[in-house]
């Protein structure tokens, strides 16, 4: 049975960060298109996002993030809302909540993304739904197609 001071030693100190992102939209041949990144190392396929610099705003970390990921320049649609997950990482626990934009290429080429992500790449939305890593993703992707129209104007 564990005791107090076992439970004390195994309880991670808890952080809180912020992160901002965006899910870069566009009619493709065959319909609603997305922009994912994804590692091989681990295969895991997201939508980009970062942690602000000092003196940012949401907005202009997401712009920012998902340029430097992607390789486009893009612009803000609508706000998405925010996501919530938690992880562990070098003995804390990590509370992140990440804002989410919907936006629109207005120029740039993906083969300029960043080191970050070994591959970015525009995919149908139905295909974008499966490779994506996690549920909160797809949840995220549910919100853009809910609201079509406003997705890419």
């Amino acid at each position: 049975m564990a005791t107090a001071r076992d439970r004390t030693r195994h309880q991670r100190t808890r952080v809180a960060t912020v992160a901002a992102g965006g899910v870069v939209v566009r009619d493709g041949a065959r319909g609603p298109e997305v922009v994912l990144a994804g590692r091989v190392a681990d295969g895991s396929w997201v939508f980009p996002k970062g942690t602000p610099d000092p003196g940012e705003t949401i907005e202009e970390t997401a712009l920012r993030e998902v340029r430097e990921e992607t390789g486009l320049e893009v612009r803000i649609a609508r706000p998405l809302g925010t996501m919530e997950y938690e992880f562990a990482a070098a003995g804390l626990r990590i509370h992140k909540l990440v804002h989410f934009f919907v936006m629109e290429a207005i120029g740039g080429d993906l083969t300029r993304h960043d080191a970050e992500y070994d591959d970015v790449r525009w995919v149908p939305v139905a295909e974008a739904r499966r490779m994506l890593s996690f549920d909160s993703y797809r949840e995220v992707l549910d919100r853009v197609l809910a609201e079509p129209e406003a997705a890419t104007a």
